[in-house]
């Protein structure tokens, strides 16, 4: 079973491109780190911002919120957005994927 977390939200208009650096400086620790296991992703349309969080070997996301860089992000996400994240955590069974 793998856990996949999607979290979608809007960043305020001033916020939104420190949002992105902070989400970026993730990316670029977990090049360093190379968590196994993990797939990550990130999209933005303007001020709206999806992560994709996949974990295929279990339900643990350690590899990406104990990360300094995660923890820098999520201090004050609220404050950047313009509603709280919306969050949707699943333990699913990985059927067939494509570049995951």
């Amino acid at each position: 079973m793998q856990r996949v977390t999607l979290v979608r939200y809007a960043a305020k208009p001033d916020r939104a491109d420190e949002n992105e650096a902070l989400s970026l400086a993730v990316f670029n620790e977990l090049k360093i780190t190379q968590p196994e296991h993990v797939a990550y992703a990130l999209f933005r349309d303007g001020v709206n911002f999806v992560h994709l969080f996949v974990n295929t070997r279990d339900e643990d996301a350690s590899a990406l919120v104990e990360l300094p860089t995660f923890k820098a992000y999520a201090k004050e996400i609220g404050e950047r957005c313009e509603a709280p994240p919306e969050t949707i955590r699943l333990g699913l069974n990985l059927l067939a994927s494509h570049g995951l």
